[in-house]
């Protein structure tokens, strides 16, 4: 049997949030590829933290009282999930939100999938394909 390694992923924070909070039908086949090792979430400590920041604010936190969860929950499933890395060196494709740079910079240096609803970072796709990096909003 000739199994493929799996294809490095990373997830920007809206991304991680239909995955492990909302279960986004969206966010279903992405789900399945993690669980089968299709994918591997590759992802940073400042990614980590942006997470964190994000599901303080009091919109998210409504949602997590709603789907009877808790940013230790959502936590606890990053960790799981992702595995950590160090933080990529800067990428000579830059975004026009700096938010969103540590998520390119990963990509390129990890040749990865980058999934992302971000306007800033979907239209960098064309630019990031010759980086070998796919930018898209789904899987």
């Amino acid at each position: 049997m000739n199994r493929q390694p799996p294809q490095p992923v990373i997830l920007d924070t809206n991304i991680v949030l239909d995955l492990l909070l909302f279960n986004d039908v969206a966010a279903r086949p992405l789900k399945k590829a993690l669980e089968a090792g299709e994918l591997k979430w590759i992802a940073t400590q400042p990614m980590r933290d942006e997470l964190a920041r994000v599901l303080a604010y009091p919109k998210i936190v409504e949602r997590l009282a709603y789907y009877q969860l808790s940013a230790e929950d959502v936590l606890a499933g990053f960790d799981e999930q992702a595995r950590l890395t160090d933080v990529a060196a800067p990428a000579h494709a830059s975004c026009s939100d700096p938010d969103d740079q540590k998520f390119i910079d990963l990509a390129v240096a990890h040749q990865a999938l980058l999934l992302s609803k971000d306007r800033a970072v979907l239209c960098m796709a064309k630019r990031l394909l010759s980086h070998a990096v796919t930018a898209q909003a789904t899987l």
